[in-house]
């Protein structure tokens, strides 16, 4: 019988082959750059790619008043005029940063392995504006040799082709798109004052419904209230909660860690992950757990607030990053020091400190 067209043997197509042959290539142009002094990026398909717009990496908040106010060939042209002058640090800028010292600790213990977090510029800026922040970029020492520049259109359509694991933007609507696309996602807001966070650590904060959970509990508790709710957790204790917009990611993270693991430093892994969930531990806690380990996933610290507040226990914290679905928690978070991105997923995008809005108010949050 002759052989399927477009195989080769063991099944891998030629154009895997292909693929395979070019990355090859590529590597050994790395390999044998001797002025390089940066690493080469892994390969997408071993990485952890973290997808971030030029305006949550960088400060561009008068750039984008000369857009608004006065056109985009005046916004172009006054990038130009400063294009040897660096952006400073976006919101986005120290989780990338953080996400660059855990590449460090990896190529230490794995000099081979291409298992590292891969960090692409995602902007739908026009190509004239890539000098100024490719300068940006090397002015800080910057990993980052993947660019996306849209030229004005959407850049969410390529996010798949980049294997992206996580988005981070600070326009809402293009989050949102990524996430109906399956895509992990997250809307980043600037804080007015910033906490002190640890710079030989990830710390990777996330709410539980509604962002590693899908919202079916939660919708329980806007529609049915607490008692309903709690009765529905216990009952269905032991039946895994369907996966949320960003249980993904956390499996990412999970990959990397078990790697520091395997090398007996689970102790001192630069990565920690937390859950920080308003569900009670005794009433509504165990489902959540069991969830977690139903995928063979687990976090670092599991904290249950009982409708507590977060933003106090996320000051001692200090992550990072932390994701929530609900505009009050990210607020609350904001006005203490936490970087904070709003994932627009759920029933809780219908609700603002637990009263319904309307249509046009939820599209405002």
């Amino acid at each position: 019988m002759s052989k399927p067209e477009g195989t080769e043997r063991g099944g891998q197509s030629n154009s895997d082959n292909s693929e395979e042959k070019d990355w090859a290539a590529v590597k050994a142009l790395f390999d044998n750059a001797k002025t390089t002094k940066k690493p080469r990026p892994p390969k997408p398909s071993n990485a952890v790619t973290i997808a971030v717009s030029s305006r949550t990496l960088f400060n561009m908040v008068t750039e984008r008043k000369v857009f608004e106010e006065e056109g985009l060939e005046r916004y172009v042209a006054h990038q130009l005029e400063l294009e040897d002058q660096p952006f400073t640090p976006g919101v986005s800028f120290p989780f990338v940063k953080a996400l660059m010292n855990v590449n460090a600790r990896l190529r230490e213990l794995y000099p081979d392995s291409e298992e590292l977090f891969d960090i692409v510029l995602v902007t739908n800026n026009h190509a004239q504006v890539g000098v100024r922040l490719i300068n940006s970029i090397n002015y800080y020492d910057l990993t980052i040799e993947r660019f996306c520049m849209t030229g004005g259109e959407s850049p969410v359509g390529y996010l798949k082709a980049y294997m992206t694991n996580l988005y981070l933007s600070k326009d809402s609507k293009k989050v949102q798109e990524a996430i109906e696309e399956g895509i992990a996602a997250a809307t980043m807001f600037t804080c007015d004052s910033e906490n002190e966070l640890s710079d030989t650590q990830l710390r990777v904060a996330f709410d539980g419904d509604a962002v590693l959970f899908s919202d079916e509990s939660e919708i329980i508790v806007k529609e049915h209230g607490l008692d309903t709710f709690f009765r529905h957790e216990k009952e269905f204790e032991n039946k895994p909660l369907a996966k949320g917009p960003l249980k993904c990611f956390l499996e990412a993270l999970g990959k990397l860690q078990r790697k520091f693991y395997a090398k007996n430093q689970r102790i001192s892994c630069p990565i920690r992950t937390y859950l920080v969930t308003a569900r009670s531990a005794a009433s509504a806690g165990a489902r959540v757990l069991k969830t977690l380990r139903s995928w063979g996933l687990e976090v670092d610290e599991a904290l249950f607030l009982a409708g507590a507040p977060k933003g106090p226990l996320l000051q001692k914290i200090r992550p990072h990053i932390f994701f929530d679905d609900q505009m009050f928690h990210i607020e609350g978070a904001q006005e203490l020091g936490t970087i904070a991105a709003h994932v627009p997923y759920g029933i809780g995008q219908k609700y603002h400190k637990g009263k319904r809005i309307d249509a046009s108010e939820a599209e405002k949050k």
